[in-house]
């Protein structure tokens, strides 16, 4: 595999060694990081409007689910999820359970170098990847937490690697975090609270998770700051934070305060000034852009992203929704629906669970990018 020789040992990552420079050295002075190469003049004046541009004229992003759920391919023991990354939610799989699946993440033929060819090609202009998904698995090496990629059989940091062939290649490098829902942090959002979609609903009950007065959310709000703070501190220039289970804070508004999103809204401007803040279709009001899913039919009065999946319906892998993944003729229909709705199109592969690209969408990215190419 071409990506090897650039593979991020965990070591280096933890000190920040490899890619906190890159980061400092585009962020404090005036040099332009990669993917804004062009818009060096708006930069120098507003490096976020300079983002925000890049972005409204971007118009296609590649979406990648990828995490310890792509193993079990949409389905546990007989239970059945769609989507397949909320195979432990249905399935309701204990913790320790879920957790063995560490030993069998080998993420073999994840290709970075591979990836990004791939969506240049397709005409593409950034990648979002799932960095920490509702299971709270991280794809990155964090210090505040054991349950992570490096630690798995793999022992590779997946966002690192990324990060670096985006920045090699000029593509915008966008971060998806999982926000509102925490399946394994023991003071995330919970049932009782904040409806029941917070948590699998375990019986008995999960002994590790906080709850009555023992529960604390700030510390989890504390916990996600800090993995935020990583994901900006050691990666170089991100394009965007992409912050996802807006369910769990709007089933309870008139909580909402106490998740403290302007406050983390504020501290991730403040830690690059270009990257730019979404959460989903808006939990504020304040966010940079909106990213609703499949058919949104609204308006936005800020820039808009609308995300689908290769796959019928699955955003991770689902050997059960394998079949009809979409065409080159389909994917260009989404694109000029987009267009007409002058929104980006971020489509999504779930990568097999040895990390390779589904050849039925290696094919029509490949498609799709000569049909670009023809105008």
């Amino acid at each position: 595999m071409k990506n090897r020789r650039h593979i991020i040992q965990a070591g280096a990552l933890a000190t920040g060694a490899t890619l906190t420079g890159c980061m400092n050295t585009r962020t404090n002075t005036t040099k332009v990081p990669s993917y804004l190469t062009g818009y060096e003049d708006l930069y120098a004046v507003n490096p976020r409007q300079a983002a925000l541009q890049y972005f409204r004229e971007a118009k296609f992003g590649l979406f990648i689910h990828y995490g310890l759920y792509s193993l079990l391919e949409g389905h546990w023991k007989g239970e059945h999820s769609k989507p397949a990354e909320w195979v432990q939610f249905r399935g309701k799989i204990r913790l320790n359970e879920y957790a063995k699946l560490t030993d069998q993440f080998t993420a073999e033929k994840f290709d970075p170098d591979f990836i990004t060819d791939m969506a240049l090609g397709a005409g593409m202009k950034y990648i979002n990847l799932t960095t920490r998904h509702h299971d709270s698995f991280c794809l990155f090496d964090s210090k505040y937490t054991d349950f992570k990629s490096v630690n798995s059989a793999a022992k590779r940091d997946l966002v690192g690697e990324l990060a670096e062939q985006c920045q090699q290649k000029g593509l915008g490098f966008y971060l998806y975090y999982s926000h509102g829902r925490d399946w394994k942090h023991p003071h995330a959002p919970n049932n009782d609270k904040w409806g029941g979609a917070a948590r699998p609903k375990y019986d008995p009950p999960e002994p590790s998770y906080a709850t009555g007065d023992d529960h604390d959310l700030q510390v989890y709000i504390e916990f996600m700051k800090n993995q935020i703070t990583e994901l900006l501190t050691n990666y170089g220039p991100v394009g965007a934070i992409w912050l996802d289970g807006i369910g769990t804070p709007q089933s309870r508004p008139e909580n909402i305060d106490q998740f403290q999103c302007q406050e983390l809204y504020d501290h991730i401007h403040s830690l690059q000034p270009q990257v730019l803040v979404s959460y989903k279709q808006g939990l504020l009001g304040t966010e940079d852009f909106k990213a609703p899913e499949r058919h949104f039919d609204g308006e936005s009065n800020i820039p808009l992203e609308i995300c689908d999946t290769l796959q019928p319906y699955s955003w991770g892998y689902d050997s059960r929704d394998d079949q009809g993944h979409k065409t080159a003729d389909q994917v260009m229909e989404m694109l000029e629906r987009a267009k007409a709705m002058n929104a980006n199109l971020l489509l999504n592969t779930g990568p097999l669970p040895d990390g390779s690209i589904h050849p039925d969408d290696l094919k029509t990215l490949r498609e799709v990018g000569q049909q670009i190419k023809k105008g």
